[in-house]
C-alpha cells in the first residue's frame, strides 16, 4: 500500500535523487523513467499523482499538469537496495511528450512480440467499437444486435470449447477459447462488468488481499 512506504528507507544519491520507473498498473508496460527527490516523492504520496524533479530545470513537476496526461498512483515499491522506486499508475493519457503511450517505443531488438497487454488492448478496442460503430465491423454488429445475440454466441463458443477439449486437439481448443474470451469481453462491456471486477473476484477466491 502507498502509505507503507517509509521515506527514511529510500536511499537518495549524492544529488538527493532517486530514479523512478513508471509502469502501467493494468498492462504492465513501462511508461517512463524520471527522477524524484524527497519533496516530489512526498507530494506523490500525498496527492496520489506522479511528481518528479527536473534535473535540467532544477524544479518539481507534476506529470500531466499542462497536458492533462496525469498518472494516478496505485502503488509504490522500493527495489531490494532501496535506491530506486517502482511507481505503478493508471495513466490518463500518453506518457511520452511525443504523444506516444510509452517513452520506450524505439525498439531495437525483438525476438517475439509481447502479448501481455492483449486483453486490455482488446477491451479498449471493443469499447471503441461500441461508442464509434464501424460499418462491416463484427464487434459493432454484435452491439447492434444486442445482448441476446451475444449470449447465443457465448453458448455456441462454449459448446465448441467442449468439443475441442474432447477431441484432444490443442489448436482447435486454443482457437475456440480465444473466441469464447472475445465474446465474453463483449458481454462484459454490455453488462458493465470490468476486467478489474473479475480480477477482484478471483483475488477473493484465492484468499489474497486486494491492494
Amino acid at each position: 500500500m502507498l502509505m507503507n512506504l517509509q521515506i527514511e528507507n529510500v536511499l537518495f544519491d549524492e544529488k538527493g535523487l532517486v530514479p523512478a520507473i513508471v509502469q502501467d498498473d493494468k498492462t504492465g508496460k513501462v511508461l517512463m523513467l524520471a527522477y524524484m527527490n524527497k519533496e516530489s516523492l512526498l507530494k506523490t504520496i500525498e496527492t496520489k499523482e506522479t511528481w518528479f524533479y527536473s534535473r535540467s530545470r532544477q524544479e518539481l513537476w507534476n506529470k500531466g499538469a499542462t497536458s492533462g496526461n496525469r498518472q494516478i498512483v496505485k502503488r509504490l515499491s522500493l527495489d531490494c537496495d532501496n535506491d530506486s522506486v517502482l511507481v505503478q499508475v493508471t495513466p490518463m493519457g500518453p506518457a511520452c511528450h511525443t504523444g506516444v503511450e510509452t517513452c520506450f517505443y524505439n525498439t531495437k531488438f525483438e525476438e517475439e512480440t509481447p502479448n501481455r497487454a492483449i486483453i486490455q488492448e482488446l477491451i479498449v478496442e471493443i469499447k471503441n467499437r461500441r461508442e464509434n460503430p464501424i460499418e462491416g465491423s463484427y464487434t459493432s454488429y454484435l452491439f447492434k444486435e444486442g445482448i441476446d445475440k451475444v449470449l447465443k454466441k457465448i453458448g455456441e463458443e462454449s459448446s465448441e470449447v467442449i468439443i475441442g477439449a474432447k477431441n484432444e486437439d490443442k489448436s482447435e481448443l486454443t482457437s475456440e477459447l480465444a473466441d469464447l474470451t472475445y465474446h465474453s469481453l463483449v458481454l462484459m462491456e454490455i453488462a458493465g462488468v470490468s476486467i478489474e471486477d473479475v480480477k477482484k473476484e478471483l483475488l477473493k477466491r484465492s484468499g489474497k488481499k486486494d491492494e
